[in-house]
């Protein structure tokens, strides 16, 4: 199953809203299988455009910090694959 993803438009009230012409997806009816990949979907979206949500400052602090952590190799990492799988076990 594939999910169309559609670009938001502004919203004065509400920062955004979706287009009228966009289908509504009735969350609470997609198995965990299914929300998990919209989530991937919209998250890869975003990442496209980095700067169209811009950090507030203890935002970009926070990564910052994590970041230093990481370089000075203070953490321990997980890669994506083995969190995909993780997630993927929790559901059976």
């Amino acid at each position: 199953m594939s999910f169309v993803v559609r670009p938001l438009r502004a919203s004065a009230s509400l920062g955004y809203s979706l287009p009228m012409t966009m289908p509504a997806i009735d969350i609470d009816k997609l198995t965990t299988d299914q929300r998990l990949r919209l989530l991937e979907q919209l998250w890869e979206s975003l990442r496209k455009t980095p700067d169209a949500l811009p950090l507030t400052a203890p935002q970009r602090e926070e990564l910052d910090r994590r970041l230093d952590e990481l370089d000075q190799g203070d953490v321990a990492t997980i890669p994506w694959e083995e969190v995909k799988r993780q997630l993927h076990g929790r559901q059976q």
